[in-house]
């Protein structure tokens, strides 16, 4: 039986880059239904998209809402039951969806969350090859590294380059927009479909080119923001996923240092990133107390899977 896939390509001002990628993406992924959610570009994307690519199902946000919330519009419009996400900056290569569909019809698949793309990242006139991580608790923080780029088990299967079981996807409440505008969704989604007994795969045969320097992140946005995104989502992760009482009290415990290494170093981007992160918990606490997933692995044991 042929497995059938959505594919959704978030977009944001990327006009150039839908224009460079988004043919490789209809060449690479024939018979399969490509979305494209446009998150209220003023570029001219959608425009483009409607004119240039009549088969595309077009989403247009009316509003600028970020990745998590411009995902689940897509998934909305998804007929298929494997959701493919692709940034507008990233291009498949030949074959590369094969390996990957592969891994959902085997045998012992029905607990298959998602697979990990093997991501070709252009940077700096070289490549980095990505795709399969790990992380560890360290210093009161969970802190994410790369593994070896080898077929096996990953941590978490990146929003921009993944295959996902779109039942489990949406079982699990798909990515969290508590993280918005960007970052560490996929990381959230990942962990908590592992907690779920669920599994996740990287496979290296299933290659794109990732043009990380041309998207829109590190285009439109300041390193400040960037910095300051990726603190409060580092607190966010941990007060929503952690509930260790070890691990709990290692985080408590080391906030002091955290604190006044920030003030030493003058690293305002913390601050504001922790006191952004604190707006956000009473929704956490009034998620937490609507929590209904049954998890058959506690945090500390996903963790011990993958640290160093």
């Amino acid at each position: 039986m042929e497995n059938k896939i959505s594919v959704i390509i978030p977009n944001y001002n990327g006009k150039d880059l839908l224009a460079k990628n988004l043919p490789k993406v209809i060449s690479m992924c024939p018979r399969c239904q490509i979305i494209v959610v446009d998150d209220a570009s003023q570029d001219g994307s959608q425009d483009f998209v409607k004119n240039k690519f009549k088969n595309i199902t077009l989403v247009k946000m009316p509003k600028n809402v970020g990745f998590a919330n411009a995902i689940a519009e897509g998934v909305k419009k998804a007929k298929h039951d494997l959701i493919l996400l692709l940034n507008s900056d990233v291009a498949p290569q030949n074959n590369f969806l094969k390996p990957a569909v592969a891994h959902f019809n085997k045998s012992n698949s029905e607990k298959l969350f998602a697979v990990a793309l093997c991501d070709q990242s252009h940077e700096d006139n070289k490549v980095i090859t990505r795709g399969r991580g790990g992380a560890s608790f360290e210093k009161g923080f969970v802190n994410h590294f790369p593994m070896p780029v080898q077929k096996g088990q990953t941590l978490w299967v990146s929003g921009g380059s993944g295959l996902f079981d779109k039942k489990k996807f949406l079982e699990l409440g798909g990515f969290d927009n508590v993280f918005v505008p960007f970052y560490w969704e996929d990381i959230d989604l990942s962990f908590r479909a592992w907690r779920a007994g669920f599994t996740c795969i990287f496979e290296p045969a299933s290659k794109v080119d990732h043009f990380h320097r041309e998207g829109a992140i590190l285009k439109q946005k300041s390193p400040f923001f960037i910095k300051t995104v990726s603190y409060k989502n580092q607190f966010i992760f941990v007060w929503k996923n952690i509930s260790d009482y070890l691990l709990t009290v290692k985080h408590l415990l080391w906030l002091p240092y955290h604190f006044t290494k920030a003030l030493l170093t003058l690293d305002i981007a913390f601050f504001t990133g922790f006191l952004w992160a604190i707006s956000y918990l009473p929704r956490l606490i009034f998620d937490y107390s609507l929590f209904t997933i049954h998890y058959s692995l506690s945090d500390k044991e996903v963790l011990s899977k993958f640290a160093k």
